[in-house]
C-alpha cells in the first residue's frame, strides 16, 4: 500500500511538471502550432488501427479482371507467306498480316460490322498458319506445289491492295479498306487454339441456313471442336429458300456427268428420296434412281448453294429449294455479322462457332 501511494505521488509530480511545461509553451505563440501537430499526431496513432480494422480485408475487394495468358507454348507467326497466284501460275512471297488482309477482303463484305471482320481475320490468320506448318511437315499440296496456300477458294480467297484498288476504286479504300486494316491490325498475330494446341481446321462458309454442320457430316472425320451449333442472326443471309428445278433428264444427264462410275438405273420422280439428315438439318443420304448419294454430292453436282435443301416433285419436274451457302462447317460468315449487330464481340463469335477454343 505504502509502494502504491508512493508511485501516485511521483505521478502528480510528473503531471505537475508537465503541466507547467505546457503553459510555458503556450506562453509563446509560436510554438503554439508545433504543439497541436505533435497532438494530432499521437491521435492518429491511436485511432488508424482502429479504423484499418473496420476496412474490407484484401480478399473481399473487387478484384480486377485480368487478361487471360495461355499456360502454353503459342505458335510463332512469320513475318511473310509464300502464295500461289493463279492468274499469274507465279508464287509471291506477301507479308502475312498483308496477306491476311487480301484475305479478309476477298472473304468477307467489308459492309460487315468490325467485330465479324475481326473474328474473320483470326479465322483466316489461324487457317493459313496451320496450312504452313502442315506444308512443313508433309510438303505443299499437289494442286500448287510451289506454295502452302493459294488465292482461290480451293484455300482462301486474296486479292493484293494493289489489286483490291483497281476493281472497288477509290471510295471503297477510303471506307471498306480502312475498315479492314481496322480489324486486322486489332487482331495482329492472334490465334485460335484448342487445348493447348493450333487449331488446324478453322473452317468458315457464307451462311449456315439456321444451324452449322458436325465436321464429320460433311467432311472425312469428326474434329472436336467443329461440331454443330445453332446460328441464329442469319437474317440478312443471301441464298435463302433459294429454288433450282430440273427435268428428270436434265438431272440425269447431270448426275450422270460428274459421276459416270455410279449406276442410276431410271430415274424417275418416284425414285427420288431423301434418306436421312444431318444433326445440321443437311441431308445426308438421297436415293436417285438405284443409287444412293450425300448431299454434298448433289450439291456440287447440281451447284447447289447448300446441302441443306428439300425436294419437291410436280409432274416430270424437280426442285430442290436449298438455304444457307457453302459446306456448313465452323464459322458461318452471316452469323457472325448477325452476333456482332447483337453486340458480341471477336472471341465470343469465334468461341460460339469453334466450340471449346479460345484466342491468344
Amino acid at each position: 500500500m505504502k509502494f502504491i501511494n508512493r508511485n501516485n505521488r511521483k505521478l502528480k509530480k510528473h503531471l505537475k511538471k508537465l503541466s507547467g511545461s505546457i503553459r510555458h509553451v503556450l506562453a509563446v505563440p509560436f510554438l503554439v502550432p508545433v504543439l497541436l501537430t505533435i497532438i494530432s499526431a499521437c491521435i492518429l496513432l491511436i485511432i488508424t488501427p482502429y479504423f484499418l480494422t473496420k476496412l474490407p480485408h484484401h480478399e473481399d475487394m473487387p478484384k480486377k479482371t485480368l487478361i487471360p495468358q495461355a499456360d502454353f507454348q503459342l505458335a510463332e507467326v512469320p513475318e511473310t507467306i509464300d502464295v500461289y497466284r493463279t492468274d499469274s501460275g507465279k508464287t509471291e512471297q506477301i507479308d502475312f498480316e498483308d496477306y491476311i488482309k487480301g484475305v479478309v477482303s476477298g472473304e468477307m463484305p467489308s459492309e460487315f460490322h468490325l467485330e465479324a471482320l475481326k473474328a474473320q481475320a483470326v479465322a483466316a490468320r489461324t487457317y493459313s498458319l496451320a496450312r504452313v506448318l502442315r506444308a512443313q511437315e508433309s510438303g505443299n499440296p499437289q494442286a500448287h506445289p510451289g506454295a502452302p496456300l493459294c488465292d482461290s477458294t480451293h484455300c482462301q480467297v486474296y486479292r493484293s491492295e494493289a489489286e483490291l484498288a483497281q476493281l472497288k476504286g477509290d471510295q471503297w479504300m477510303n471506307d471498306g479498306w480502312e475498315k479492314i486494316c481496322r480489324a486486322v491490325n486489332g487482331t495482329e498475330g492472334q490465334l485460335l487454339y484448342y487445348r493447348g494446341q493450333l487449331v488446324e481446321q478453322a473452317l468458315f462458309h457464307s451462311s449456315s441456313g439456321g444451324k452449322t454442320e458436325n465436321s464429320e457430316d460433311v467432311f472425312a472425320s469428326a474434329v472436336p471442336y467443329l461440331v454443330s451449333v445453332d446460328s441464329p442472326y442469319e437474317k440478312d443471309a443471301t441464298h435463302q429458300n433459294e429454288s433450282h428445278s430440273f427435268t428428270t433428264d436434265q438431272l440425269a444427264s447431270a448426275l450422270m456427268s460428274a459421276y459416270p462410275d455410279v449406276s442410276f438405273g431410271a430415274i424417275t420422280p418416284s425414285s427420288i428420296k431423301i434418306l436421312d439428315r444431318s444433326s445440321g438439318d443437311r441431308v445426308k443420304e438421297i436415293q436417285i434412281g438405284n443409287a444412293t448419294l450425300t448431299g454434298r454430292q448433289i450439291r456440287e453436282a447440281l451447284d447447289l448453294p447448300s446441302a441443306n435443301f428439300t425436294v419437291n416433285i410436280s409432274g416430270d419436274t424437280v426442285t430442290f429449294t436449298s438455304n444457307g451457302s457453302g459446306h456448313g462447317v465452323g464459322m458461318s460468315q452471316y452469323g457472325a455479322d448477325g452476333m456482332a449487330e447483337k453486340g458480341y464481340d471477336y472471341k465470343e463469335i469465334l468461341s460460339h462457332y469453334y466450340s471449346g477454343t479460345e484466342v491468344y
